[in-house]
């Protein structure tokens, strides 16, 4: 390029978004941040950061968390990055970019990547006090401060992915939401009909209100200027104070309009394949406000990551082309999977559906298949873990029948193909168009033996992430091909598993953590403090034996209460504000009502929220770390105990009400979840455990969602494990039936204790239930047939826990020595944490976080906050 008059050629980037940052790192890959002067002009005030993930701010995530600009990177590379202080006018003829500060730049090279705007509907009451929209960190924060003190109802305007994001956001924050699209259905670009349909059940079963098939007409507004409601075009209306515009996005060109470049007739900068502007060979544009030779405006980050390594490669002269992207998409809204690949909806020509529903599960797959078995592309909603390896096959024929590619785990023998089944061309990560066979060649040629190395050779999985599953199997079948030793030890301490580390500690008895570490952990890890990985895993399977190994069941005697996460150390869940909930224990859901009014005066004396839980509980929160042994001694007084919601143990046993006053039921169910929760209160395990017994057929407890169910029938009880309605819902196995109630608990006993004695770390009863192997059918055999010849020792191991079982509120709340452990700060016990603040909501009272949701907390003294971090 020829450079500016009397000085270094300049490329100057206009935009400093995801597509904008991923241009820089080309730059500098290709060497150009060495031989050119680099300037970029930001509008936004701070640096790119992860748009996707955008949400995720309200859980909790800083924008340090969210940013995607390593600031040494930058220094480095000597590029000048000008946040807050965008391009506002281009002359095309000088080479120059006036910034709104004043600054003008001369350039050699100009990129675009101004990205898009939200689009607002052109609506009566548009622009009303209350009305948002939701693109930017910015809009999140003013979002929030609007819900948290003037709003109590929302409106998404939009039901597509921005649109669905948004509503998890107003629910997260506690804001009773609508969401108005005008499609049919829910996100009606990526999902079909049955899709959409299985998306709205399950959004609707989360207590948000849809209305589909109808436009907003009019914002109503009151005296003061501020949202009212929403008036919509099928005649209906919605009391609401805020309403959320999240109708899609439009590309942000006026400033090439400005300047004389054209645009599509719907927008977009016009570029060719080289992503260069059809009209001045000067000028690029990249990302979200570029419309492709193809003709299409890209609205995904992968195609933009795409189009910024194609301008990178022009400038530094080597040959690349921009010719159309992969449109598929993997994504979780509202905690639902969604995703879609391929020919999702089934243009080609005589194409074939392949489809399994279950409308009770919230699951909808549908592969589209040609009629030579080439898979064209799917939908997935409500499980999405096969999207790495059915993207990756999209284009071919797969090696098994396409139906029992989405099959759900016991439902007839699904078919499991490993990463030895895809061909090397298939394009494993779409962020970064990683195909198998580059990743194969960073594990050979590159020497790369971990994921992490894999991810910095090749990008592949820091997009967005949903690859990374499919990359470690693949890391990992590579490295056994090569006749490489694949490390599964638990993690850097121990070269075991955490099955063989079961085994150790209860064949040799061993009861203290760091004996463990100094006789059988790695040589390098003896007499160290250990890890966070396996400190909680030891503790938990210390405390999973401790009646069969001499221990104490006690998590927080002596060296047990170091190994223990934030939860088991204070025995209650930590909130995001700091404070603490509390749940007693309330075998199957029935209580007197002498039991509910201590609830009541102890949640009214100490200013608690309550909430009845999905597990029929009640939940009390708000308790500052000091008032948890007040509240539990009132508790205990009662006759209530800990409820185990803070640990990997169980949790409940849920129950309708059975043949007791069920016209219905055909046995007690009551009765019998009563006695299993009873019987397995405190069992620690891998992960936690939730069960439930349904009183006939009918099903009202939901037992097949749960690690293991009872379900009555007329001859007994039939047993199913392997539930999860969780993240990955899926429903259990049926694992033997008619049983009578010895026979049930005696299979529920061994069970428990097998998968307690084989599962990995943090491994729910549903994925243990797929990944062992044999799966249900080993499972069964050892449990009920007593394959191994071990189930004496499983029933021994499960008498000996329900004979030693002790409360630990009890047992603490009757410690003084423990008791000194509930303060906030060590070093100033009497002073509250001054971060636990409330604000009234509904009659009660909710976290009060306009400073936490944005990654700070109030400052404390240097050595306040040192000691309740080293306490904590």
């Amino acid at each position: 390029m020829t450079a500016t008059p009397g000085g270094t050629p300049t490329i100057v980037l206009v935009g400093h978004g995801m597509v904008g940052q991923r241009f820089l790192e080309a730059l500098a890959e290709r060497g150009l941040t060495a031989t050119h002067r680099v300037v970029v002009l930001c509008e936004e005030p701070r640096p790119a950061y992860d748009r996707v993930q955008l949400t995720s701010y309200f859980s909790g995530r800083t924008p340090e968390d969210l940013s995607l600009t390593d600031m040494a990177f930058i220094e480095e590379h000597g590029i000048e990055l000008r946040v807050g202080d965008p391009a506002e006018s281009v002359d095309r003829e000088a080479r120059k970019v006036t910034a709104r500060s004043g600054l003008v730049v001369g350039y050699d090279v100009l990129v675009l990547a101004t990205g898009s705007y939200p689009f607002v509907p052109p609506v009566p009451g548009k622009d009303a006090t209350g009305c948002f929209v939701y693109r930017t960190v910015e809009d999140l924060l003013a979002i929030e401060e609007y819900a948290r003190t003037r709003a109590s109802t929302g409106a998404v305007v939009g039901g597509g992915l921005l649109g669905l994001e948004a509503a998890g956001a107003l629910k997260g924050l506690g804001v009773e939401t609508h969401i108005v699209e005008f499609a049919p259905r829910l996100m009606p670009v990526q999902v079909d009909e049955g899709g959409g349909a299985a998306l709205l059940r399950t959004v609707e079963d989360m207590g948000l209100t849809v209305h589909c098939g109808t436009g907003t007409q009019e914002i109503v507004t009151g005296e003061d200027g501020s949202v009212t409601g929403m008036r919509l075009s099928d005649g209906s209306e919605i009391a609401t104070d805020m309403v959320i515009f999240s109708a899609g996005v439009r590309p942000r060109d006026q400033l090439a309009r400005d300047c004389g470049l054209a645009v599509g007739e719907r927008g977009g900068v016009a570029v060719d394949e080289q992503c260069r502007t059809v009209t001045d060979p000067r000028v690029f544009a990249i990302g979200e406000c570029a419309l492709a030779a193809d003709g299409r405006v890209y609205g995904l980050v992968a195609p933009g990551y795409e189009q910024a390594e194609t301008a990178a490669a022009t400038i530094a002269r080597d040959e690349a082309a921009f010719t159309g992207a992969d449109l598929s998409t993997k994504l979780k809204l509202l905690g639902v999977d969604v995703a879609s690949f391929g020919d999702a909806h089934g243009t080609t020509e005589d194409c074939l559906d392949v489809v399994y529903s279950d409308s009770r599960a919230g699951l909808y797959k549908k592969l589209v298949v040609g009629r030579d078995g080439t898979l064209l592309g799917g939908i997935l909603v409500g499980d999405a873990d096969a999207y790495g390896t059915l993207k990756a096959f999209t284009g071919s024929v797969p090696p098994v029948p396409p139906e029992s590619l989405v099959l759900p785990a016991g439902a007839g023998e699904p078919a499991r193909l490993g990463p030895s089944a895809l061909p090397d061309d298939a394009i494993v990560c779409s962020c970064h168009n990683v195909s198998k066979g580059t990743i194969r060649r960073a594990v050979t040629d590159h020497k790369c033996a971990t994921v992490p190395e894999v991810k910095k050779c090749t990008r592949a999985g820091t997009g967005c992430g949903s690859c990374v599953k499919v990359l470690g199997r693949l890391v990992e079948a590579e490295l056994e091909a090569s006749g490489v030793e694949v490390d599964k030890g638990l993690c850097g301490c121990f070269g075991q598993t955490r099955e063989e580390l079961y085994e150790i500690v209860l064949a040799l008895r061993i009861t203290s953590y760091q004996d463990l570490l100094d006789r059988y952990g790695r040589e390098e890890a003896r007499g160290t403090d250990g890890c966070e990985i396996c400190k909680p895993t030891v503790g938990s399977i210390i405390a999973s034996l401790a009646p069969a190994i001499g221990a104490s069941g006690y998590v927080l005697d002596g060296e047990q209460a170091a190994l223990q996460d934030t939860n088991d150390h204070f025995l209650a869940n930590l909130q995001r504000n700091g404070s603490y909930s509390v749940v007693p224990r309330i075998p199957g859901g029935e209580i007197a009502p002498e039991k509910l009014i201590v609830i009541g005066e102890i949640a009214r004396d100490f200013g608690l929220y309550t909430k009845i839980t999905g597990g029929q509980r009640i939940d009390m929160f708000g308790a500052r770390v000091e008032q948890l042994p007040l509240i539990w001694a009132r508790l205990v007084d009662a006759g209530f105990e800990s409820g185990h919601a803070y640990g990997k143990s169980l949790r409940t046993v849920k129950s309708c009400v059975g043949q007791t006053w069920c016209r219905y039921g055909v046995q007690d169910s009551v009765r019998m979840a009563i006695d299993l929760e009873l019987r397995y209160r405190g069992l620690r395990s891998p992960h936690k455990l939730k069960s439930a017994v349904s009183g006939c057929q009918r099903e009202c407890a939901e037992a097949r969602s749960k690690d293991f169910g009872v379900i009555a029938t007329a001859n007994g009880w039939n047993l199913y494990v392997g539930g999860n309605g969780g993240a990955t819902p899926r429903h259990a196995d049926l694992l033997a039936q008619d049983l009578s109630d010895a026979e049930l608990v005696r299979l529920i006993d061994r069970f428990l204790m097998f998968y307690i004695r084989t599962a990995d770390r943090l491994e729910r009863t549903s994925t243990w239930l797929e990944r062992i192997p044999g799966g249900l059918d080993h499972v069964r055999d050892v449990v009920v047939h007593d394959s191994l010849g071990i189930c004496a020792e499983l029933e021994q191991l499960m008498a000996a826990h329900v004979a030693h079982y002790r409360d630990e509120w009890a047992e603490t709340v009757n410690d003084p020595e423990k008791l000194a452990r509930f303060v906030s700060f060590v070093n100033a016990p009497d002073t509250p944490d001054p971060v636990v603040a409330f604000v009234p909501e509904r009659d009660q009272i909710k976290p009060d976080l306009p400073l936490l949701a944005i990654g700070t907390r109030p400052a404390r003294s240097e050595e306040a906050a040192l000691e309740g971090s080293a306490q904590r």
